[in-house]
């Protein structure tokens, strides 16, 4: 598998869930964490912040479906269908209550699958998250055109030669995903680009993503949550940030120079904030039983 090994000593495994063959990956050990990718990416995509996040925690990080190792949909998807799939791969691997981190379209499935299961998610990191621009005329055309000519297929069999030249970097990851690509480590780069050989249907997540309003119900979004933005993002705006963050009652935290793939570009300031979202939660989980000890 083209990716299989990017995100160090992590175990890849395979499971079908409600119908779809999901591959994933496991590592680390303690309390349970879920990292999902952004339309078009895959598990590569946490190769910076899996192998550092794993030092403390059980992380599981699956393809979701479509993308890299995964089978696609059978049916016409929506958000919940990503989001459900999801959560069954939480439950058979064991690793349910547990914190969702998301990534773009990997953000709206993970407010998704807090909505819809909130006995499964103890809270949301939705860093960079899709959905608001991504509903305009001209999001829905780039969605549609890169799901069916896939540009990334191409990149994705030169990724070697392009993490090795600042110039190639700066050719596939300028204006639109990082804020300074010639400094973008390599292992990054084959991150980002490896998993796109595996894909086989982006295009379905593209019209899940563009034609539903992730903003509905995030009133039901009971767990702590944390807004994670890149303050050049040229996807999605951080005014996107502010509309998820007013509802959802959570933080903002926003990250000086950097763009949409901010997993990759800063993972020190992604790993400060996760780790911060993560101790919280502990804090309150703690709370019920500090409670009964002094009743």
């Amino acid at each position: 598998m083209a990716d299989g090994k990017l995100i160090g000593p992590f175990e890849v495994r395979v499971v079908r869930v409600r119908g779809v063959r999901l591959r994933y990956f496991v590592g680390g050990t303690g309390e349970p964490l879920v990292l999902v990718h952004g339309l078009g990416g895959g598990a590569a995509n946490w190769v910076e912040l899996a192998p550092e996040l794993a030092r403390r925690r059980r992380v599981l990080v699956p393809d979701l479906p479509g993308h890299g190792g995964s089978e696609p949909l059978p049916a016409a998807p929506s958000l919940a269908a990503y989001a459900d799939r999801v959560v069954g791969l939480m439950e058979r691997e064991a690793t349910a209550p547990a914190p969702i981190v998301g990534h773009s379209f990997g953000g709206t499935v993970a407010l998704r699958a807090a909505i819809r299961r909130p006995d499964a998610v103890s809270g949301v990191v939705l860093a960079a998250g899709a959905g608001i621009s991504s509903s305009r005329r001209r999001a829905q055309a780039m969605v549609a055109a890169a799901g069916l000519v896939r540009p990334g297929r191409i990149a994705a069999r030169l990724r070697r030669q392009i993490a090795s030249s600042p110039a190639a970097r700066r050719l596939v990851f300028g204006g639109w995903g990082v804020s300074d690509p010639t400094s973008f480590p390599s292992r990054a780069v084959e991150g980002f680009l490896a998993p796109q050989q595996l894909h086989t249907d982006t295009w379905s997540a593209g019209r899940a993503l563009v034609h539903e309003d992730p903003r509905t119900h995030l009133d039901r979004v009971r767990c702590p949550s944390l807004v994670l933005w890149g303050v050049r993002d040229a996807i999605v705006p951080v005014a996107d940030g502010f509309e998820y963050a007013r509802p959802l009652g959570a933080p903002l935290r926003v990250i000086a120079d950097c763009g949409h793939l901010l997993i990759a570009e800063r993972p020190d300031a992604c790993l400060d904030a996760i780790w911060s979202l993560l101790d919280r939660i502990g804090e309150l989980e703690k709370l019920p039983l500090e409670a009964e000890t002094l009743g």
